[in-house]
């Protein structure tokens, strides 16, 4: 007869382990709530408990039926999780015009499964230090980022923008704010029927002072951008 056993000895064990995977994945997703991402607080808190969840089930769950003829592999359920939270934080990557956005949200959601199985296997102390690790890479390096001395570089971008739109201004107002200094190489005017006609201009921009990967993002979300390619970097 089946017999369900609601306490056993390792119960507290187990309660202390996913509260603790519940705080370490909420403080890994207050940091990207507070930065407004697509995953936030309730994301990254459910995928570091249900991968501590999975990962006590698989250490815990299969206990009364261990014999001699039972043969229990605790890894197999862990390295489903691995895969599984793969598609998850492929969800929350985002392609546009040119320009990947979410690759950091993503990988926090790996590190928030891979912290909840650090719970859930009952290794506490590293846990605690792969999140504060986490906060560190994500809060301190940016700053550090910003004294790594940098190649001085012409980046050549094609700008493909809606015409007679005031966008230009817009695009030398985008990349002042990125700290560049953009200057107009040459423009194209290319006529669609039955369309409003478009711009391609060629634009050189100089001495930035953070990612590129900002700078595209800024001039694609400017209303009237069509695309935003980069076509060549020139290192002096």
């Amino acid at each position: 007869m089946f017999h369900i056993q609601f306490i056993s000895d390792s119960t507290l064990t187990e309660i202390v382990l996913l509260a603790l995977a519940f705080v370490l994945s909420a403080l890994i997703g207050g940091e990207r709530q507070r930065k407004l991402k697509s995953a936030g607080l309730r994301t990254h808190t459910l995928v570091g408990l249900g991968a501590a969840v999975f990962t006590l089930v698989s250490a815990y769950g299969f206990a009364n039926v261990i014999g001699p003829e039972v043969v229990l592999d605790p890894s197999r359920i862990a390295a489903q999780i691995v895969s599984g939270i793969g598609f998850l934080g492929a969800g929350v990557i985002f392609v546009r015009q040119n320009v990947v956005s979410g690759l950091t949200t993503a990988a926090s959601i790996w590190m928030t499964a891979a912290v909840g199985m650090a719970c859930g296997a009952g290794m506490a102390l590293i846990a605690i230090i792969a999140t504060m690790f986490y906060l560190i890479a994500v809060m301190f390096l940016p700053l550090l980022g910003r004294y790594i001395p940098k190649i001085d570089r012409d980046q050549v971008f094609i700008v493909s923008y809606k015409e007679n739109r005031g966008i230009l201004r817009e695009i030398l107002i985008v990349a002042t704010r990125h700290g560049y200094e953009a200057s107009l190489s040459e423009t194209r005017k290319i006529e669609v029927p039955g369309k409003v006609p478009r711009v391609e201009a060629s634009m050189r921009f100089r001495h930035g002072r953070g990612p590129l990967e900002d700078l595209v993002e800024g001039l694609s979300e400017i209303k009237g951008v069509v695309s935003v390619l980069v076509t060549k970097e020139e290192t002096e």
